[in-house]
């Protein structure tokens, strides 16, 4: 049985083969350059240099990271369960690595093209939170325990809002085919159409990847790192791969769901080379959101974070999948479509403000004790 990969006929096994290492090679080398892409980023942002010592212009620093933690002692506590333990990083890596198989990154040109590739992105990427949860408890120690629960509540919480709002574009394309989400946004991308719908994506995507201002999981002023606490070298930049990998990944579908993918404007006219360039500019402007929010926004309490998600977020992704069901079932122009997701957008941060303006007023009991201070 042969196989083709990129109009190379070869044995079914090899192509297997080819392509796991592409994935490999490809998620490993992209995740070493956005680590040094948020170190530079954000020195900009605090006014520093950022790395500049390791090779020219810093670049090497992330090789010499790698290089580092390779050969770093691998220790586990005495009391840890070594079977749980010494897995969780497996659980955390192997569905982002699983997640880049579905990914149309040009037109022709993926891993593997599924029918159903959106809701198999969706299945994989949600089981990585098994890892975080074996990472936590396997490791005994109750830091890492709470971590662990943290960053379940927290993706159990987010992974709702996020699914409602591929499930509005999946409505308005008509297939769960990637490919066919592309191609539908030649000549207007669904982020026009759908603006409430990203906007409760994008943060759903903080929240899912632990990005701050979503980073309760492994905030170092109240768990001391989260639920890879007590690991070190090769299983430690494991979660870190598995971060920045989800990263891209997440990027990349943003790009493809959102923005027109290689598809708009005229990706399938001008060739690979073009297409090229727009799915890096637009995976690259999501990158940089992401770090720009880092840079900007402090960290969210607990309880901050769940109440946004099934107070505020939930509800307007589920009116959003109402009114795009409206449009389509009656055929009603897509322009309903776009002023009900600015409207939405407006309450979105209408309702954030107030959220955040009543969260810095004290309580009566607080503000009294203030003023008999005072």
């Amino acid at each position: 049985m042969n196989n083709s990969l990129f109009g190379f006929e070869i044995n079914v096994w090899l192509d297997a083969l080819a392509r796991l290492g592409l994935i490999v090679g490809v998620m490993t080398v992209v995740a070493m350059g956005l680590i040094y892409g948020e170190r530079k980023i954000l020195a900009r942002f605090q006014q520093r240099v950022g790395p500049q010592k390791t090779g020219p212009f810093g670049l090497l620093q992330s090789v010499a990271d790698a290089v580092k933690l390779v050969g770093k002692e691998d220790l586990r506590p005495h009391a840890a369960d070594p079977w749980t333990f010494e897995l969780a990083p497996y659980f955390v890596f192997i569905p982002i690595f699983l997640g880049f198989v579905s990914l149309p990154f040009l037109l022709d040109v993926n891993i593997r093209l599924l029918d159903l590739g959106l809701l198999y992105f969706i299945a994989v990427s949600s089981v990585n939170i098994v890892g975080w949860v074996m990472a936590g408890w396997g490791s005994d120690n109750r830091y890492a325990m709470i971590g662990g629960m943290r960053a379940a509540a927290q993706a159990i919480s987010y992974e709702l809002p996020l699914v409602l709002s591929l499930v509005t574009v999946a409505m308005l394309a008509g297939s769960l085919n990637l490919r066919d989400i592309v191609e539908g946004q030649a000549n207007v991308p669904y982020v026009a159409l759908l603006p409430l719908a990203f906007v409760v994506f994008f943060i759903s995507t903080l929240a899912e990847m632990n990005r701050p201002p979503f980073d309760i999981p492994i905030g170092e002023s109240e768990v001391v790192g989260g639920p890879f606490v007590e690991y070190s070298g090769i299983r430690w930049s494991m979660f870190m791969l598995g971060e920045y990998a989800s990263l891209w990944i997440l990027s990349v579908l943003t790009a493809a769901v959102f923005l027109g993918g290689y598809s708009w404007p005229f990706g399938e006219d001008l060739g690979k080379g073009y297409q090229l360039v727009l799915m890096a500019v637009k995976s690259g402007i999501f990158i940089f959101l992401v770090f720009w929010v880092r840079a900007s926004i402090p960290r969210l309490r607990i309880d901050q974070l769940m109440s946004y998600s099934w107070k505020i977020l939930l509800p307007l992704s589920l009116l959003q999948v109402l009114v795009v069901g409206f449009v389509q079932v009656y055929e009603l122009p897509d322009i309903i479509l776009t002023v009900a997701g600015l409207v939405g957008l407006v309450a979105l941060v209408s309702i954030t403000g107030r959220a955040v303006a009543s969260s810095r007023r004290l309580p009566g009991a607080a503000r009294a004790m203030r003023s008999e201070a005072v």
